[in-house]
């Protein structure tokens, strides 16, 4: 148990740290309070035993009973208050963190956690730590400290009594800690198990399309529903196992009770016990009971704060790129590979790739499908780093530029396009979210989209849906374009930009095009013949290696994948119906 509360306190950063430990003092001068309860009963109990009840004394009685409810009030409102302030401000300090961290984090990290995991700790778990965690612990802290405030009063009038009190607390930390063993392994099914939950709800929902377009809504139901099911079986499970612990520790505290009440009436009929004394001990009996099940009813959750804090840390404690680098503005823009080599689960993807790409040119990547095409070009642009050799811009390879600095270099237009739930103007200009709006309307018109813009219902100002799910793929595409046109970064990476443009648009969005890669360095991942004829040079990529490498029209002299590609393409686009 106290294991697990440092643990927490260490996940917490230093002022919210503070903040717990000044609600514990705090508590602490509450239970002082709390237990002045005590003297001021004793105080009236022993003025009706000696038939000397008067003003004074019901004044004094009330007087201590005043300053036992107004003192406790008080430091128990500072101590939730300083609780809640360092509850929120932890779990939105951890939020950031986390982003922060998921920023740097290499790209293969994603494939390998799904993304109903990550969600799941940054949603999910940090709400548990804001809404349980919180609570939990200072109620335990609280219990346990209220109660050894008690004891040691009872070991002051009668150390007896204290001792048997000492004796049965601990009796109720051996069951306790069982209840924490059992609780262990459940807690951390039950974190899984939310994951893979919130990770079947995710896939079901972007998936919902190909679903009910191969009538496979049953199958992809049940999925889900297997899911909601195992999830709900090991919240039921792990309720289920600690509920004899729960209720052995409530029998163990109501017979502690009972164990104490019945000895101080012994003692008191045996003549070694004052009547006073005895009526203390009685009334103390309760007060320990209350404190201390609160704190052992709410321990069990701690496993799963526990739990919510270790899932919280694996994620910080994965290694990040390194984005140390220094500051490096470049003065020219070619990109080279030298003898690159970088693997994915112990499967090599790409393998001894050497490539020079000249500034101010463009280089078609083309090749079958699991080539390494994509890859190639993450590694290019560092969304990887290589295992093998080296990339470079302008001489310098790209790890020693900060990651912040390089990015400012690339702009990406990928054929999945991710739009956030903002203003079309916002997802404009998402990378200079000052820029004036003349500058948005003219990469917007640039991209062939100010048109389709103008015809929605608040223009520029209109939200759009998360995903942009309430656009077509060819108006996100071109709000992509825009969006790059709008960062004009010397390297453009290309993957099929025009792929999903409608084809009444598509000539004005390739002059467009035009004018954004203009005396820019193009690195594209390219299907479509004409886009790539034109390339500077062309890179073919098979099994992770260069299967050749040249213009269109030398590459149309050898015989290979290039010109195999391209005679199927002509024979495809000579069908006619």
């Amino acid at each position: 148990m106290f294991n697990i509360l440092k643990n927490f306190f260490d996940f917490c950063n230093s002022e919210d740290r503070k903040r717990f430990y000044i609600s514990i003092v705090l508590s602490l001068f509450q239970a002082m309070f709390e237990a002045l309860k005590i003297p001021a009963i004793a105080c009236m109990v022993s003025a009706l035993l000696d038939d000397e009840v008067t003003s004074k004394t019901c004044l004094i009685c009330l007087g201590i009973m005043l300053v036992s409810i107004i003192g406790s009030g008080v430091f128990k409102a500072k101590a939730t208050m300083l609780q809640t302030e360092g509850g929120y401000n932890t779990c939105a300090n951890k939020r950031m963190q986390l982003a922060e961290h998921l920023r740097y984090l290499p790209m293969g990290y994603y494939n390998e956690n799904s993304l109903g995991r990550i969600m799941s700790v940054t949603t999910n778990t940090m709400q548990n730590l804001e809404n349980v965690a919180t609570r939990v612990v200072m109620l335990v802290c609280s219990g346990l400290l209220s109660t050894a405030v008690i004891t040691a009063m009872l070991l002051f009038y009668d150390w007896r009594i204290g001792l048997i009190l000492c004796g049965g607390l601990v009796v109720f930390f051996m069951i306790n800690s069982g209840l924490m063993k059992a609780s262990a392994g459940m807690a951390k099914q039950k974190i899984e198990k939310d994951s893979a939950l919130v990770a079947k709800v995710i896939e079901y929902i972007q998936g919902i399309f190909e679903v009910r377009t191969f009538r496979l809504t049953g199958k992809r139901s049940k999925d889900l529903n297997t899911a909601i099911d195992e999830n709900e079986n090991a919240n039921s499970a792990m309720e289920l196992k600690l509920i004899p612990f729960m209720t052995m520790q409530s029998f163990w505290l109501k017979a502690l009770g009972t164990i104490i009440v019945l000895v101080s009436v012994m003692l008191h009929i045996d003549g070694k016990m004052d009547l006073l004394t005895t009526i203390i001990m009685i009334i103390s009996s309760y007060l320990i009971y209350a404190q201390l099940d609160n704190a052992g009813k709410y321990s069990a959750l701690l496993r799963t704060v526990d739990a919510s804090v270790k899932q919280a840390q694996e994620i910080l404690a994965t290694p990040q790129m390194d984005i140390s680098g220094r500051d490096i503005q470049p003065e020219h823009f070619d990109i080279s590979a030298e003898n690159i080599g970088f693997s994915y689960d112990q499967r090599k993807i790409i393998d001894g790739v050497t490539l020079k790409i000249p500034e101010h040119t463009t280089t078609a990547i083309v090749g079958p499908s699991g080539g390494g095409k994509t890859t190639l070009t993450s590694l290019l642009s560092r969304f990887w780093d290589v295992d093998e050799g080296r990339v470079m811009l302008d001489g310098k390879d790209v790890r020693e530029y900060s990651m912040d600095a390089l990015m400012k270099n690339y702009s990406f237009v990928f054929q999945r396009v991710y739009l956030f739930a903002d203003t079309i103007a916002n997802n404009i200009r998402f990378g200079q979210p000052d820029a004036p709006m003349e500058k948005v309307i003219d990469a917007a018109k640039k991209a062939c989209c100010h048109d389709f813009i103008m015809e929605l219902p608040e223009g520029y100002e209109t939200v759009i849906g998360e995903g942009g799910a309430s656009l077509s793929g060819g108006e996100k595409q071109r709000i992509s374009i825009a969006r790059a046109i709008m960062k004009d970064s010397p390297v453009i990476v290309l993957d099929e930009a025009t792929a999903n443009v409608d084809p009444e648009n598509e000539a004005d969005l390739i002059e467009a095009m035009d004018a954004l890669t203009k005396e820019k360095t193009i690195i594209m991942i390219a299907h479509r013949l004409k886009t790539v004829r034109n390339a500077d040079q062309i890179v073919v990529i098979e099994n992770g290696r260069i299967a050749q490498q040249g213009t269109h029209n030398a590459l149309m002299q050898e015989d290979g994948i290039y010109r195999n590609f391209v005679e199927s393409r002509r024979e495809a686009a000579s069908w006619r119906l």
